[in-house]
């Protein structure tokens, strides 16, 4: 089975997560949003864990919400690894490119993680183009131009006042402006 993966803090799910999902639809058979417990590259405020996976689960966008223990996509592939499925890290360029060209440490980590899943990247702020030797590994998704919709956009507009409706799913769009206009 081929699983599509969509990690992230969804802190709120956006329009832009939604066509994610939307467009790995055709190169996978499953879309699962994975939130992990602990993220290494930020720290959150807003929704609680709970409130993000109810939000998740009114999209409709997505077959399944998993939490996992760790925040790397090879950590994540790990927890999700069974017998007979295929991982497929559905991302945008901004992500793909932290992924392919980050200091692993060590000579042939990049392509050694390939071998546990691939990668599904939509161009966002910007044409991907993978290296040359990983773009076996790497598929291109075409998704509307979303670039201005972002989780923090999200929350930077409910703060202010401004609109913000449009930039989230319609199912989250009430629960969503309870929960970022506490204080």
């Amino acid at each position: 089975m081929k699983t599509g993966v969509l990690a992230g803090a969804f802190n709120p799910v956006t329009r832009a997560h939604a066509a994610l999902a939307d467009a790995a639809r055709e190169a996978v058979d499953e879309i699962v949003c994975v939130l992990p417990r602990a993220y290494p590259h930020k720290e959150l405020h807003g929704a609680t864990l709970d409130e993000r996976i109810e939000m998740l689960q009114r999209t409709g966008n997505f077959d399944r919400v998993e939490i996992t223990e760790g925040g790397l996509f090879v950590d994540i592939a790990r927890e999700l690894a069974r017998p007979g499925r295929e991982l497929y890290f559905i991302c945008g360029r901004d992500a793909a490119e932290r992924v392919l060209t980050w200091d692993y440490g060590e000579p042939g980590a990049i392509e050694r993680m390939l071998d546990e899943f691939q990668l599904l990247v939509a161009s966002r702020q910007g044409h991907f183009e993978p290296p040359v030797h990983l773009r076996h590994t790497v598929r291109s998704l075409k998704i509307p131009n979303l670039d201005e919709v972002s989780s923090t956009e999200v929350r930077r507009r409910i703060e202010a006042g401004e609109p913000w409706e449009h930039l989230v799913p319609q199912a989250v769009a009430e629960m969503a402006g309870i929960i970022y206009s506490r204080k």
